[in-house]
């Protein structure tokens, strides 16, 4: 997972699920979307939700965290259930880490086999440091295949620009300088399973990808 900072990366770059590093700085062993530092005394309450339906989990997530999903629909029943999915998929992983569980249910319901097990990695990493995800993240660029029994890819870039990590014990925020490594490109293969949910069996990023670079 490339998305989220210098925690996230420690699973490393080339592997699906690397987290979203915001800022672009070094990698590190704790979150580190920023390099400046801010802090703030209030958590912010639930805002950004998603209701379940169709046996999907319910996403909910503090009103400090944004998304910008820059797909629009295709007008392909199956392509815009992947897009769909995996914007829900995106989130859950994050709600993983605001909840601080390396088991939560949500993000399992959107991941299985080689991509669960490094979500699950990224996800303690962020658990360990006892930090998690803050700011605003930008999705866009997707290029969506469906193909036949039930398999597709996804491709997409992420901004991390905006977004950064956060220590949850004096909420300081590490603000990591912006630069080409902000931004990452993201090739996902999913499978639609037995319950219509299309999850994400591998995922790979590069980051700094002259697809995604402003």
């Amino acid at each position: 997972m490339n998305r989220r900072t210098a925690l996230l990366t420690t699973l490393a770059v080339t592997t699906a699920l690397t987290a979203t590093a915001c800022g672009g700085g070094e990698d590190t062993d704790a979150p580190a979307k920023g390099s400046d530092k801010a802090t703030g005394s209030t958590v912010p309450a639930p805002a950004s939700s998603a209701p379940a339906s169709d046996g999907r989990p319910e996403i909910e997530l503090p009103s400090d965290l944004s998304y910008t999903f820059d797909w629009p629909r295709t007008g392909d029943k199956e392509k815009d259930a992947v897009l769909a999915d995996s914007e829900q998929s995106i989130k859950a992983v994050d709600l993983a880490i605001v909840n601080q569980n390396a088991l939560d249910k949500a993000y399992l319901s959107y991941y299985e086999g080689e991509a669960a097990a490094q979500a699950e990695q990224f996800i303690q990493a962020y658990v360990d440091a006892k930090a998690r995800v803050t700011g605003k993240y930008r999705y866009y660029n997707p290029t969506v295949q469906v193909r036949d029994r039930g398999s597709a890819s996804l491709v997409y870039c992420e901004d991390q620009s905006k977004a950064f990590d956060m220590y949850l014990k004096d909420r300081k925020v590490n603000r990591t300088t912006v630069t080409e490594n902000s931004y990452v490109l993201y090739t996902t293969q999913l499978r639609k399973n037995d319950k219509g949910v299309w999850v994400v069996t591998k995922l790979l990023s590069v980051r700094g990808h002259d697809q995604c670079r402003p």
